[in-house]
């Protein structure tokens, strides 16, 4: 498709953008404009084509890593020996392959196409579930554990940079909230779904946890091969848009980024590697993640200790995530109509601050089962926010992408760290002050980047103002990622 920006070669899109318009009108699309009523609804195109896809893919990745902990309450901890600290074991080795190959992983997706590598691994990963229901020793259990990871590491940072391709940074975090709904949905589902699947305890001479691996499994390897023949790769190959719709996208995008590099070097790489923000991003993730994490493993276990029997625990492990769903949507949808990160991460944090004070210190059932969906609420609700400034504030296609990967593969072995730390029933209280500590270290470090980004911002202001660089200029600070002069950090 031609994109070329000559006025003889330019597509006639109808409508002008509204220059009042808080969230599109400081937008400019070079020769090509379009009303915002217009503007919402390719957006909305954009949306169907895209996130019933990208978010059935995340439900069943979540609910294939996540089901250890609801096989564990259906037998497989007396099945399979696992004394001591032999499930925590098993839940953390994931972990390992999975932080350390997300980086090359979002580089290959980068290199390759995106439809083709996303549902690659997928497909494996769903393999790798299915096998399990045939596991019948730890060994063999840490072994497709760390096989799983393995192959689930693609998926989280490279639908995450894949958003980021798709819609300029005003956009991002209530899609970044939708498609992580799946994760809250899936350990809703996940626990009236073992509950049923428990009821096959016998059938095909397999216990009733196997089956919760097999079944699992196999839905995610025929979503697999759905996928490999309808995702799409980018605005500029995509067959549901018309050339007026995705000339006039492909240049929203590029005005959103500055014009700022799309093509790989490893300059582009290192500049991710070499920058403390990447860093600072990473600190704030992981006070999230170790908590999430926590939860999504031992959610079931953490209630089954507060005196309910092992089925009741399965089902009442289903409105903490159901409302943790419904929080972080609204919460991402609000994150991005006041085009604000930092206050959205830190008042998740809070609110789950309280939920794991709740849990620490109280022995009633009832007030520790509400402080448990306080903490799912406040701890799922900051995510969206979190990895949307991560990646608004990494300028340049490969920069994003190597950041994002750093961001996430990094702050992931924080789940190595949350299978090790719920290990003194029934109270728990070490692994609770522990989730303490890191949402305090959150509530920090975002307070810090907050105030940095904004000195940062009236830096590059002063430095505009004074050397007369305006929108004009930007090609001229093409290959400087952020760190170019017209960049504007997200707060």
């Amino acid at each position: 498709m031609a994109q070329s920006s000559s006025q003889s070669d330019t597509p006639s899109v109808q409508g002008s953008i509204n220059t009042d318009d808080k969230k599109y009108g400081a937008i400019e699309v070079l020769d090509v404009t379009m009303s915002t009523k217009e503007h919402a609804k390719l957006l909305r195109k954009i949306d169907w084509h895209l996130f019933p896809l990208l978010w059935s893919l995340y439900f069943l990745s979540f609910l294939d890593r996540a089901s250890i902990g609801n096989a564990k309450v259906a037998g497989m901890s007396k099945d399979l020996h696992l004394v001591g600290l032999r499930y925590n074991i098993a839940a953390a080795v994931f972990f390992i392959p999975y932080c350390f190959a997300q980086i090359p992983s979002n580089i290959i997706l980068k290199l390759f196409r995106p439809s083709r590598w996303i549902p690659m691994t997928m497909f494996a990963w769903g393999v790798i579930t299915t096998l399990t229901c045939l596991v019948n020793t730890f060994q063999g259990l840490v072994i497709v554990r760390a096989f799983l990871g393995l192959a689930e590491a693609g998926l989280f940072p490279g639908v995450i940079y894949y958003i980021s391709l798709w819609y300029p940074r005003a956009e991002r975090a209530k899609r970044i909230a939708v498609w992580l709904s799946a994760a809250s949905m899936a350990g809703a589902f996940g626990g009236l779904l073992a509950y049923g699947i428990e009821m096959m305890e016998g059938i095909g001479g397999l216990r009733g946890w196997q089956w919760i691996f097999c079944l699992e499994g196999i839905v995610t390897v025929l979503l697999a091969l759905v996928a490999l023949f309808y995702m799409y790769d980018y605005p500029d190959t995509a067959s549901f848009l018309t050339e007026n719709e995705s000339y006039y996208h492909i240049e929203l995008l590029k005005s959103d980024s500055n014009s700022l590099a799309t093509h790989f070097e490893l300059r582009f790489a290192l500049q991710a590697l070499k920058d403390y923000k990447t860093y600072l991003q990473f600190v704030i993730n992981i006070g999230i993640l170790i908590p999430t994490f926590s939860l999504a493993l031992f959610m079931p276990t953490i209630i089954h200790e507060l005196g309910f029997s092992a089925a009741q625990a399965q089902l009442l492990s289903v409105p903490p995530f159901a409302a943790s769903c419904i929080s972080m949507i609204i919460c991402g949808i609000y994150s991005d109509r006041h085009q604000l990160r930092g206050p959205y991460v830190i008042a998740g944090a809070l609110v789950a601050l309280v939920g794991f004070t709740v849990l620490y210190t109280q022995s009633d059932p009832a007030a520790s089962y509400a402080g448990a969906i306080l903490a799912a609420i406040g701890v799922f609700s900051a995510v969206p926010s979190d990895l949307a400034w991560a990646g608004s504030n990494a300028g340049g296609d490969i920069k994003r992408g190597v950041a994002l990967a750093t961001v996430i593969g990094f702050a992931n072995l924080g789940g190595v760290c949350s299978s090790f730390i719920y290990f003194d029933p029934p109270r728990f209280q070490v692994g609770h002050g522990t989730m303490i500590g890191f949402l305090s270290l959150t509530i920090l470090f975002s307070s810090f980047a907050m105030w940095d980004y904004n000195r940062l911002n009236k830096r590059k202001e002063r430095v505009c103002r004074e050397c007369g660089i305006t929108a004009e200029n930007k090609h001229e600070f093409r290959d400087m990622g952020d760190d170019s002069p017209l960049f504007r950090y997200t707060l």
